[in-house]
C-alpha cells in the first residue's frame, strides 16, 4: 500500500516537472539504507543522527534507545525531519514522531526491519530487543517511532532534475 499523495508542486527553478510520488516512495522504500534524523534539543539547537528506517504505508519508522538524545528531544518536541537519498532523488520528510507501543504494530514493523536490514528484532514490553544494535545505540530496549508525515520534498539528482513538494494532512490546509 502506498500513501495517497496530492499532486506534487514544482519547486525547482528548472523547466522540469515535479518527480512522481511513485518515484519518491520507491526512493523511501528501496533507497539508501541510512536515513538522517533531525530533532531539536530543549535549548533550540539542532541534533542530527544517522539511523536505520523503514517506510511503510505512508509513514516513516525508526528506533531509538530511550536514553539517547534523539529520544529525549522527541519527548520534549515531536517535530522532526528525516532525509534520504535514492538513485534519482534527495528526499526530505517533515513531520511529528510518536512512540509505537501496540504489540501487533511492533511485530508488523519488525518484519520490515528484518527483511530490509536483517536485524533480528523481537518485541518485549512495548519495545524491541535484539542481540545487537548500532554501536552508538546502546543496549535494548529500542523504542519504535512513527513519523506522521506533514510535508515531503523530492529533489531530483538526475535528468530532468525536477523537484517537488507534497503536503499531507493539516499541513495541506
Amino acid at each position: 500500500m502506498t500513501a495517497e499523495a496530492p499532486e506534487g508542486k514544482v519547486i525547482s527553478g528548472y523547466d522540469a516537472p515535479a518527480p512522481s510520488w511513485e518515484l519518491v516512495e520507491k526512493g523511501l522504500v528501496h533507497g539508501n539504507s541510512t536515513y538522517w534524523l533531525s530533532t531539536v534539543r530543549p535549548d533550540g539547537r539542532p541534533h542530527v543522527m544517522p539511523l536505520f528506517g523503514v517506510w511503510v504505508d505512508g509513514s516513516m519508522y525508526f528506533t531509538s534507545n530511550p536514553t539517547k538524545r534523539k529520544a529525549k528531544n522527541l519527548a520534549e518536541n515531536p517535530h522532526c525531519a528525516i532525509t534520504a537519498t535514492s538513485d534519482d532523488l534527495d528526499i526530505v520528510i517533515e513531520g511529528t514522531a510518536a512512540k509505537v507501543t501496540d504489540e501487533a504494530e511492533l511485530r508488523r514493523i519488525a518484519e520490515v526491519y528484518i527483511d530490509k536490514y536483517g536485524w533480528p528484532l523481537t518485541v518485549e514490553d512495548g519495545a524491541y530487543s535484539a542481540p545487537f544494535g548500532a554501536p552508538t545505540a546502546g543496549p535494548p530496549p529500542y523504542e519504535l517511532y512513527e513519523v506522521t508525515v506533514e510535508t515531503v520534498f523530492g529533489l531530483g539528482t538526475s535528468e530532468p532534475y525536477g523537484s517537488g513538494r507534497w503536503h499531507f494532512g493539516e499541513a495541506a490546509s
